[in-house]
């Protein structure tokens, strides 16, 4: 069921604030050992997808608290943060980023067109009414240019109870409308689009609070079960690319 516009908004802005208001790293899983682990891996995916480089122009969609921004900016590229909720962009403008400009609004809303060397983003593409979203990353990017995005993958039992149940004190880190994907659904929504190249990696089966001690060998087992056939389909996350063309089609 479509959800209007207005009340995802309005959805999006209290969780956001909610969020905002504690230890938001820590909440979202970011905070633990395997949390950090985690970061880099998705980060570097991003970075690799996007093929993020010094001097570009890439637009971050959904910044958060700026921990994604400041791995991104590293590659030398400029990056334009954009973020709804004005508390989280506020704790994210605190890390002083050389190279990143933020920028509080509804990512929908933003102007302009081919505009970007890359559009970015770390698990928010499900936040957001998808197709318009996808559509208009399309149209800010220049003609060759990369998406490159790190979602959660449906088919993973975690990922399903969550959303299914979204209501239930233990999944309140979950926002009511937000949804995930099923990997070859949104591979030919991307081609509907027009985008090509299109690449979705599944990846991720370390849990953000996995003990310390642990984590180095879970990490090698989580290595192994994204390359096994029939079971990386249940992997935590999928690791989203595809390129606007470099020539319009005819």
């Amino acid at each position: 069921m479509a959800v209007d516009p207005s009340v995802r908004i309005r959805h999006e802005l209290e969780h956001g604030r909610l969020l905002a208001s504690g230890d938001t790293e820590y909440t979202w899983g970011w905070g633990t050992p395997a949390g950090t682990m985690r970061v880099e891996h998705r980060s570097r995916l991003i970075v690799e997808g996007a093929g993020l480089k010094a001097g570009m122009e890439a637009m971050e969609v959904g910044c958060g608290t700026g921990l994604f921004t400041s791995i991104f900016a590293r590659s030398g590229a400029r990056i334009t943060a954009l973020e709804l909720v004005p508390e989280l962009i506020e704790k994210a403008r605190l890390r002083n980023i050389p190279g990143a400009t933020f920028v509080t609004g509804r990512f929908e809303d933003y102007p302009g067109d081919s505009c970007f060397d890359a559009v970015i983003g770390n698990s928010v593409l499900h936040h957001l009414e998808v197709e318009v979203s996808l559509e208009r990353i399309f149209q800010l990017l220049k003609p060759g240019a990369r998406m490159s995005f790190a979602e959660p993958n449906l088919m993973n039992p975690q990922i399903y109870l969550e959303r299914k149940f979204h209501y239930l004190p233990v999944f309140s880190y979950v926002s009511p409308d937000e949804t995930a994907f099923i990997r070859w659904r949104l591979k030919a929504m991307l081609q509907k689009i027009g985008y090509e190249d299109v690449r979705i990696r599944l990846f991720d089966w370390l849990h953000p609070h996995t003990p310390a001690p642990l984590v180095p060998a879970v990490k090698r087992v989580s290595d192994v079960l994204e390359r096994v056939p029939i079971i990386r389909e249940i992997s935590g996350c999928l690791a989203i690319s595809a390129a606007r063309p470099a020539r319009a089609r005819k």
